[in-house]
């Protein structure tokens, strides 16, 4: 599998703690709260989980480079938003949706490695251009639209509870 101690291993813990902790947060601003560790962690795992997809060695721009970097500037405006705006204002829908989004990306990364490193998943779609990875990413697309939409309006649309 993979070496922990590895830059490989390194980068795989810190994307799914990055995952865990989103979910936990995902969950906490659908009901308009949150618990700051529980952020902390997210917005930190998630911004290294990124930054380390830059240290691996490439002589190309590859699509991992694409995402890593549209998850950078997601991840700032969240971080902005939280932080730099104490979520006043249009700030915390903003930061709503910027978190939700950062969380996708590092699940829709997750479904793309899994079709990639899990032979079964691997067998139904070998070079991810097969309906059974359109249709896992699109289902993932559509569920994170729909959470992300119930947080935004419900959790973090409005001057509710949400606290930083």
């Amino acid at each position: 599998m993979f070496n922990p101690l590895t830059l490989l291993g390194i980068h795989t813990w810190f994307s799914l703690v990055a995952i865990a902790a989103g979910i936990v947060v995902l969950l906490g601003l659908i009901r308009g709260d949150t618990r700051p560790a529980g952020t902390g962690v997210f917005l930190a795992t998630a911004v290294l989980t990124s930054v380390t997809g830059f240290f691996f060695p490439f002589s190309e721009v590859k699509p991992s480079h694409i995402v890593g970097g549209i998850a950078l500037l997601i991840l700032a405006v969240a971080l902005y938003g939280l932080y730099g705006r104490d979520l006043g204002g249009r700030w915390r829908a903003i930061y709503v949706g910027s978190a939700v989004a950062s969380l996708y990306l590092l699940v829709f990364v997750g479904v793309a490695q899994a079709f990639a490193k899990i032979g079964a998943l691997q067998a139904l779609a070998p070079t991810q251009s097969e309906p059974p990875f359109a249709i896992a990413q699109g289902i993932v697309l559509v569920l994170f639209v729909a959470l992300g939409w119930r947080a935004v309006t419900r959790g973090g649309g409005g001057g509710g509870p949400l606290a930083a």
